[in-house]
């Protein structure tokens, strides 16, 4: 089922963010494309900008939780390099990287079942733009999507964390 193989290839392709596991997703829809099933790369191409994307929405909608890499992550996001979310990851892994694997399956299973096709092995806007995207509306919606997600994702999960430190600040104090 495309649904069951997109939801793979979305968590896969956020998961470490250009890391051996996207790596691997990557690869995957490249053979495919190879193989004559571009429709494979689609999702994948989709998903490849979630991450960057979202987190640079993220940081844009919640200015308190982040320093300034917003604006290079989104753009990075947009050229498809999903390394792009690379540094909040790792100041933050366990509300980062489920937020961004969770964008990134909507958008990759949006994508696929809007029958998205990428027979360019590369991902992001930038592919959309130079004509490798065939199904482009659907290719941004599920951009768009996937990134908003991530983004309201992660900065609820901040919130609560804040909130939590707030709480054990005040009881400290007391």
């Amino acid at each position: 089922s495309s649904v069951v193989l997109a939801t793979i290839l979305g968590a896969m392709i956020a998961f470490d963010m250009g890391g051996p596991v996207n790596k691997t997703a990557f690869l995957f829809g490249v053979s495919m494309i190879t193989a004559g099933n571009p429709e494979v790369m689609g999702p994948i191409a989709a998903a490849v900008a979630i991450p960057p994307i979202g987190m640079g929405i993220a940081t844009f909608i919640g200015k308190k939780y982040y320093s300034k890499e917003g604006k290079a992550a989104f753009a990075m996001g947009l050229c498809g390099i999903t390394e792009g979310a690379i540094p909040f990851a790792s100041m933050d892994p366990l509300r980062v990287i489920p937020s961004l694997m969770v964008g990134s399956i909507v958008g990759a299973n949006i994508a696929a079942l809007a029958k998205v096709t990428d027979i360019v092995p590369h991902g992001g806007p930038i592919v959309a733009l130079m004509g490798g995207i065939e199904g482009i509306l659907m290719f941004f919606v599920a951009i768009i999507a996937g990134s908003a997600i991530t983004a309201v994702m992660v900065n609820v999960l901040k919130a609560n964390k804040y909130k939590k430190s707030e709480q054990e600040n005040e009881k400290v104090a007391a």
